[in-house]
This record gives C-alpha cells, structure tokens and sequence, in this order.
C-alpha cells in the first residue's frame, strides 16, 4: 500500500539527575563531594533512506520515544546518555509542524537531523563545592526532552512529472522509455500511486520520471485521485503533458489539455508555470481523415509549447521525447528544496503552578515546570531578554518568597541550567 501522508508523535529522553556522594575511603578523611552528572536524553533523529519509497512504516506507529538519560552517581561518574531514536522516511519527506502546518525540515539531503533534542543531564554536587561550600548536599535534575508532534508529507524527487487524464498511457510511456513496470490497463485509475523510472538517454546523461495517477476535473478540490498525488509533481522541473488525441473516447484533446492545465492552476499557480512539453499520443488509433492531431497541434504551438507525436504502445516518436526532455532539463534549476518557515511559538508560561525554593548554605536551588520553559526562552546574554526574566521572576512573587525565607546579597540562586548572585 502506498502511503504519503502519516502524523507521528515524537518524544526525547528526559535528562538524568546528577548526583549527591561523597567521597569514602580509607585513611582519606573529608574525601569531599564527588557526585557525577546525569546522562543526556536521547534524541530523535530523523535520516533519509533512498531504499523506502513509501511512508507505510508510520501507519502503524505513531509514536516515538527516546530513552531518558542516566541519573548519576558516586566517584564522580557521569550517567550514560540515553539512545538515540532514528527514524528512517523516504527521501524527499517533508516534515511538518501539525498545529501550523509550517516545515521544519525537508529531508532531501543526507543529512540526518535531530527533530526532538533531548534533555540535559544535571550536574552532580562536585560543581556546587567551594571554599565557603565544601558540604554541598544538593544537585541538579535533568531538564525535559522535547515533545513534537508532526506530519511527514512525501513529496517525490523525480525530474520529470508525467500528466494528464487518465487512461492517457502515462503508465505505458513510463515503461517504454524506463525499466520500471508500472500496471498497465484499459480503463481509468490503473496507476493507484505514483510510479518512479530512471530514464537512461545516453553514456552520463539521465534522469527521474514520475507517473502520476491520473488528474480529473476537481482533482485541486478533492475530486478523484489525483488529488492526493498533485503534491508528487510539486518538485519537478519538467512536465510532460500527456493528452490522447485519438478521440477513442470521444474526448476533445483541447479541452482535456486546458482542464489539465486548470486543475494545476487551482492547486498551485506556480506550477501551472512550470515548463511543459506537450505529448500528443495514442496517434496509432487516429481514425482517417480525424483533424483532431491537427487542430491540437497548431493549438498547443500558438501558445509557445513544445509540441511532440508519439506512440508509446508501438514505441514511435518516444525516443525523440527523451531525448527533448533531457536537453531542456539541462537548462532548468536543480530540483526544489523546500525551506523552513517553522518557527517555534513562544511557550505559555503559567506562573501560577507552584514553584519550589530549597536552601543549601547560601545556594538556593528554585524549581517548578513553568521556570524551566522561562530558562529555556530567555537570551541571557541580551539585556531586553534579562530584563524580561527579572520582571516575570518578580510578577510571580518568587525574590520575594526568597527574601521572606532570608536571602542575601551575595547568594547563589540555581534555576536549571542557570546560576547568578543574588542581588536586591
């Protein structure tokens, strides 16, 4: 079955814990703090495989989670970073945020790319050790690992599209001037998903076709198949429009050509603008005496196309095609990448969730869900952005908690992956 659409959720590894130890040996008193770090979280990454071709795997799994990252321990050791969650799609996926609808990431490259970060691990209490701290009996929690959830969308990397009615013989053309075999048959909507063929011209030169399922008027709205794989011929450079001109189905060739083109239109004016070769085929069932070739031709060649006669059951004409395609493909921009225009909304932070405030000597360790979002939004190298976190710490009544419980000038406050002194 083929599947090009599927939304999956995925999950990184929370952070390890680091930890609170103490040295213990004999013969070495006051052996001091030695508490290691916590792991990192696992990641989810995300690499293109050119050996998938559908995105079948993810009907049946939907979601993905990274191992957490481990606590650390005594004798200053770290705890082991979670694994790592690879997530294998075909190449030419594009990665999507549900919500917004915006891309992350088109997986077009080799490239493989962290679509979910996992937590930090938290330092261990031989970091909080000073002349003025050599007890320290607190440490840092791992923070959160990213939480996403996302619609994968293939988009085939093909240099040529092949379009048109149905039943038109794109299938046929296909398997003529390639070695892929595609089901062929007389009657509408053989092709169910889009057909990928290498197309050999001569020694160093080829290129990717793709037969799309047949377009019906409607297809931009929903109507038909073709609907669900106009987004396939998104990336092409060339099309090549397939039109049967031997009216063998009382169809008009100039009409068909012009709702083709109105249903491309309607999906995605730019690429109504894409380059088109225009392919009368199926001459071999022209009837004699039809005008039908002629008056398309003369049609099609007022509006600056390019005008071709083929046959692809009996093979006329289909060599010329190619090798017209693959000289004007030269000219022609690399296939299109799509760019990121995702950009991460600012969290809602909730100040009224309860916070923690523990002191340790003269460190204070504050903690709650909404101050590790606040750490992670603010630029602290920025000054809007310190000013910024001064104001909501101060709205949420947390210096004053801290000044009720005895805070001084001077003392250390830890909030996650943040530390500063104190000052009123």
């Amino acid at each position: 079955m083929f599947i090009d659409k599927a939304t999956i959720t995925v999950k990184a590894g929370k952070g390890g814990d680091g930890a609170v130890a103490f040295h213990r040996e004999k013969y070495v008193p006051a052996g001091g703090p030695d508490g290691g770090d916590g792991g990192r979280g696992g990641n989810i990454i995300v690499v293109a495989d050119d050996n998938m071709s559908t995105l079948m795997d993810f009907r049946y799994k939907r979601k993905y989670v990274a191992e957490n990252g481990i606590n650390g321990s005594g004798a200053n050791m770290k705890g082991r970073d979670g694994k790592d969650v690879i997530i294998k799609v075909p190449r030419g996926t594009l990665i999507r945020d549900k919500e917004s609808g915006a891309i992350i990431k088109d997986m077009s490259d080799a490239q493989p790319f962290v679509l979910a970060k996992g937590g930090r691990g938290g330092w261990g209490n031989q970091h909080f050790a000073s002349p003025t701290r050599q007890v320290p009996r607190f440490a840092k929690p791992g923070t959160a690992g990213e939480v996403r959830e996302v619609v994968l969308e293939l988009k085939l990397l093909a240099d040529v599209g092949l379009v048109g009615f149905p039943n038109v013989g794109k299938s046929t053309l296909l398997s003529v001037v390639s070695k892929a075999h595609p089901k062929i048959a007389n009657y509408h909507f053989t092709t169910l998903y889009p057909n990928l063929g290498v197309v050999y011209v001569s020694e160093g030169v080829s290129f990717v076709m793709a037969d799309i399922p047949g377009i019906i008027e409607g297809a931009s709205e929903g109507a038909g198949l073709g609907h669900d794989f106009l987004r396939h011929i998104d990336r092409c450079r060339l099309l090549i429009h397939l039109v049967d001109v031997s009216g063998s189905e009382g169809r008009d060739p100039i009409e068909d050509f012009e709702a083709i083109n109105n249903e491309l239109k309607e999906y995605s004016p730019e690429l109504a603008e894409r380059p088109q070769i225009v392919v009368a085929n199926k001459t071999d069932l022209l009837p004699e005496g039809s005008g039908l070739l002629n008056e398309f031709r003369e049609y099609v060649t007022e509006l600056g196309y390019d005008f071709f006669e083929i046959s692809a059951a009996t093979h006329t004409g289909t060599q010329e095609l190619v090798k017209a395609a693959a000289e004007k493909l030269r000219s022609l921009p690399p296939i299109r990448v799509f760019e990121a225009d995702y950009v991460a909304p600012e969290p809602v932070i909730d100040t009224s969730e309860s916070v923690t405030i523990e002191r340790y000597d003269d460190v204070w360790i504050v903690e709650g869900a909404w101050l590790e979002k606040l750490v992670a939004t603010v630029n602290f190298s920025d000054y809007e952005s310190r000013m910024y976190f001064d104001r909501i710490m101060r709205e949420a009544g947390i210096f004053e908690k801290m000044e009720a419980m005895g805070v001084k000038d001077g003392d250390v406050v830890s909030i996650y992956d943040l530390e500063f002194e104190y000052q009123s």
